[in-house]
């Protein structure tokens, strides 16, 4: 029997906990395994790229070069591989060549063997400048086709594509299947295909969250794939890859040679499930197993950003409503494969669409730009309504996006504060996110230190257990006194106010003192009245009165403003909506603080209407 070597990518240390735990893996978690990881022999380990560069700095309060630069010292034979939206690089937007470059540039240097380059729409002139400095900078360049399901993707359709990709120098072509919707046999014939006309390696890349992927890839191996991607399994299934236990067992017997050290997997498994214990395991609040995904094709990261994006509207309950309108947007703009940004624009616009109770009526500034061309070409055209609404009888835009925009490196280094700078990788980082990088560079050099991280996890879980329990019994408690205090007795009570304490918390502000509150209010002529229009927050987010870091505010109060004008924005899921003015006249007041959180129906601000 003739056996043939084939190999597996790791993502445990990047995708895997992107899927499962909302890419909250930190540092400190990575480092005491790295070295065995580095034993097990794998073709590369995915440690970079995607989601953790944002992350690392919003929530992790880590620096996502360091995280880089401490792995690669630890990881020291196997190749390192980091995940490149193309020109969108890290984030999600396109931005300029100089980004473009400086960013691969220190991303080789810093320990990077290959970089996977892929664009949401498979429009292959936004990989192109991507594969050209990657190679230019001695790393492997590995073009990706984003595998999707739709009236326009089909096996010639990806053979072409794959064709170009090839063309334009890159090294080796993933077949990325995002919402683990590639079918074994559909993956057979395709690979084979891809065989008969091109010539480099071919990896497969799925998530496991229809069940299929672990077949696909036998399936892919015998039509000649050659790496496929896989997570130790504390890590593994769900939304994520499969396990590298169940492929390493499935070859065993078969042509498929894997020369791998599985008693370094276990070890490296046997750890993973002991920092399990201190993550929250967002895997395992979902389906084990999701046939539906082969509808709404939501891909593992997707699916665990949608579920706190529901959280924070206090709408999740509704998420088969909106699972069931992600097919419908999608198709209004083209059939994008949903990857990121394509999934957060499809997915976001179809929780608008549901939570707002009419389609369309919020439009992210990101979906506009899509609509515009500002991210490539769409599969296919986009709905002649949805044009017409965003457009107004403008034409789209034809070139490669990027070929639009200026320089941006220099204005980074022109707006922020050196007193903030520690290396020269820190312009790259705030130039692709200016507010995140900002807020974590003033961390960094004020830091707040996370007591509970520095704590054996057996005390960090007693204290969040105890801090749970008392929240607890907090929320039943004031649930309790709303249920018993009647509205007579508040108003007889309205000087009462009610405190209750338990251990060295308490709980004010209860039902009773509320209704005082109201009482107050009420005593008083309403906002309405006075004949002010008050804005509202449509939905949960951050509020922004800027639209960047450092420039001037949408408006200040004393300002007239115009009917239509944008008063500010608000952030949710990092896409930006502006608020218009529903009024012309003057803001009278601003009700909501730069930077931080609003609620629904939160009032923003006040516009006193100009006579007519």
């Amino acid at each position: 029997m003739e056996r043939r070597r084939v190999s597996i990518t790791d993502t445990t240390l990047r995708d895997a906990h992107q899927s499962l735990w909302a890419t909250r893996m930190r540092l400190t978690d990575i480092l005491p395994i790295a070295e065995r990881i580095d034993d097990i022999g794998y073709h590369s380990v995915e440690v970079w790229g995607g989601a953790t560069f944002d992350v690392c700095m919003r929530f992790l309060n880590e620096d996502p070069w360091d995280r880089l630069y401490r792995i690669r010292e630890k990881i020291k034979r196997t190749k390192l591989q980091m995940l490149l939206r193309g020109q969108n690089l890290v984030g999600y937007r396109h931005y300029a060549d100089d980004l473009v470059e400086e960013f691969i540039k220190k991303a080789v240097a810093g320990g990077i063997d290959i970089i996977r380059i892929f664009d949401a729409l498979n429009d292959v002139r936004n990989i192109r400048k991507a594969i050209e400095v990657t190679k230019k900078e001695g790393a492997h360049a590995q073009g990706t086709i984003c595998y999707t399901i739709s009236p326009v993707h089909d096996i010639e359709s990806y053979v072409k594509t794959a064709k170009e990709i090839v063309e334009l120098g890159a090294d080796s072509l993933c077949i990325k299947d995002m919402a683990g919707i590639l079918a074994p046999y559909t993956a057979y014939e395709l690979v084979k295909r891809l065989k008969e006309e091109i010539e480099v390696p071919i990896q497969i890349h799925a998530h496991a969250s229809t069940g299929m992927a672990a077949s696909t890839y036998i399936k892919a191996f015998e039509a000649g794939a050659d790496v496929v991607d896989c997570a130790v399994a504390p890590l593994s299934l769900y939304t994520s890859q499969p396990a590298v236990e169940t492929l390493v067992a499935s070859l065993r017997g078969t042509p498929y040679e894997l020369d791998l050290n599985f008693d370094a997997i276990r070890d490296v498994s046997e750890y993973f499930e002991v920092v399990s214990k201190k993550r929250k395991l967002m895997g395992q609040e979902q389906p084990l197993i999701d046939i539906t995904t082969i509808t709404h094709q939501i891909p593992g990261g997707m699916a665990t950003n949608l579920i706190a994006q529901l959280e924070q509207q206090n709408a999740l309950d509704r998420m088969e409503e909106v699972l069931e309108e992600i097919p419908r947007v999608r198709e209004d703009l083209g059939y994008p494969p949903l990857v990121t940004p394509t999934s957060q624009l499809v997915g976001t616009q179809a929780v608008f669409n549901v939570i707002l109770g009419e389609r369309y009526k919020i439009i992210p500034r990101e979906i506009e730009n899509y609509v515009r061309g500002y991210y490539g070409k769409p599969p296919a055209p986009i709905s002649e309504e949805l044009k017409a609404k965003v457009l107004k009888g403008e034409e789209p835009i034809q070139c490669r996006p990027a070929d639009l925009l200026e320089p941006e490196l220099p204005k980074a280094k022109r707006e922020l504060d050196p007193e903030l700078v520690e290396k020269e990788e820190d312009y790259i980082s705030y130039a692709i996110f200016p507010d995140a990088a900002l807020k974590f560079f003033k961390w960094r050099k004020n830091p707040v230190i996370d007591l509970e991280e520095e704590e054996p996890p057996q005390k960090v879980m007693e204290r969040r257990e105890k801090r749970y329990m008392e929240e607890a019994a907090i929320e039943e408690l004031a649930e309790t006194v709303t249920a018993r205090v009647s509205e007579a007795v508040l108003q007889a009570f309205q000087s009462l106010s009610i405190t209750i304490s338990l251990g060295d918390r308490s709980l004010s502000e209860s039902a009773v003192a509320a209704s005082r509150r109201e009482a107050a209010t009420h005593a008083e002529p309403s906002r309405e009245e006075l004949g002010l229009v008050q804005v509202r927050a449509p939905m949960v987010g951050t509020f922004y009165i800027t639209p960047t870091p450092g420039a001037e505010p949408f408006v200040r109060e004393g300002d007239m403003v115009r009917k239509g004008q944008t008063l500010c924005m608000i952030e949710v899921m990092k896409l930006f909506n502006e608020i218009s003015s529903p009024v012309s006249g003057k803001v009278v007041r601003i009700l909501a603080e730069h930077g931080k959180g609003v609620e629904y129906d939160q009032v923003i601000m006040e516009i006193e209407p100009a006579e007519d």
